[in-house]
């Protein structure tokens, strides 16, 4: 099988953060950051929370407002900030390429098109693309309305309320070899409280029998790591579309190098045909 990436990954909120500073995790990042590489497509969440750590850092205090109100301006104050932190730690012979997506960018065809040729030419260009959700100009209520505008057309919408969701799409659109998504916990349980029930390896003989694995998988998980995460149930369900396609799939702790979680050195829940 052809593949015309080689990595799609992505990390979530909460592994961005160091909890007992409150601050962004620069050590995790600085490590990360040093792995990127052209050929490397990188999703990353965080910007509001990034913002809204870095708001109360310099005003002693949240914002108050209406919801949406209050996230716009955490992500538009967190996006800056994530772009910058990247930027001192990626190799510097490398260019770095702010990507921010919406739902429609993977919905409308030309528009698709679009993203998946910038994307690809980023790897010859010896650039290295950064892409995270427009939270800072996408309200629920309009992405609401527009979502079922688009659902009263076709059965297959992309909606993209989470990076893991991006995350997929992106390895798809692009037809990554393999997809990683880093987050707070080793992978996928079979029972949460309890680290000696990680389940390794999620496979079967053909994309089907896998199909119908991670289905069973989902049995096992419930609630997610902060409000508004969908946490491990959703994110094996946003995978199955990079399945389909023949991506490896690894769900991991972002405490793992990718080098050693692609080699197989690192544990983690490993998805794919056998």
């Amino acid at each position: 099988m052809t593949f015309d990436t080689k990595l799609v990954g992505k990390i979530g909120s909460m592994a961005l953060i160091d909890k007992e500073s409150n601050i962004l995790d620069y050590t995790l990042i600085a490590r990360l950051s040093s792995e990127l590489k052209p050929g490397y497509i990188w999703i990353t969440s965080g910007a509001a929370e990034t913002g809204r750590l870095d708001y109360i850092k310099r005003n002693g205090t949240e914002l108050v407002g209406e919801k949406e109100d209050v996230k716009t301006d955490y992500a538009a104050q967190g996006q800056s900030i994530l772009m910058s932190t990247y930027r001192e730690y990626v190799d510097s012979k490398y260019s770095l390429r702010q990507v921010l997506v919406e739902h429609q960018h993977f919905n409308d065809p030309q528009k698709r098109e679009h993203l998946k040729a910038m994307l690809l030419r980023a790897k010859d260009q010896n650039a290295i693309p950064i892409i995270n959700y427009n939270d800072a100009i996408s309200t629920e209520e309009s992405r609401r309305f527009e979502i079922q505008s688009l659902k009263d057309k076709t059965d297959k919408v992309v909606e993209c309320v989470d990076n893991d969701e991006t995350a997929s799409q992106i390895a798809c659109l692009v037809k990554a070899e393999n997809l990683i998504i880093l987050t707070s916990a080793d992978g996928i349980y079979k029972d949460s409280h309890d680290p000696s029930t990680l389940i390794s390896e999620i496979s079967g003989k053909d994309i089907y029998e896998v199909l119908d694995n991670i289905t069973e998988c989902e049995n096992y998980c419930n609630g997610a790591s902060r409000a508004g995460a969908n946490g491990a149930k959703a994110k094996l369900e946003y995978i199955k579309d990079a399945v389909k396609i023949g991506t490896k799939v690894i769900i991991a702790s972002a405490k793992c190098s990718l080098h050693d979680l692609l080699s197989g050195k690192a544990k983690a829940t490993r998805i794919g045909v056998r």
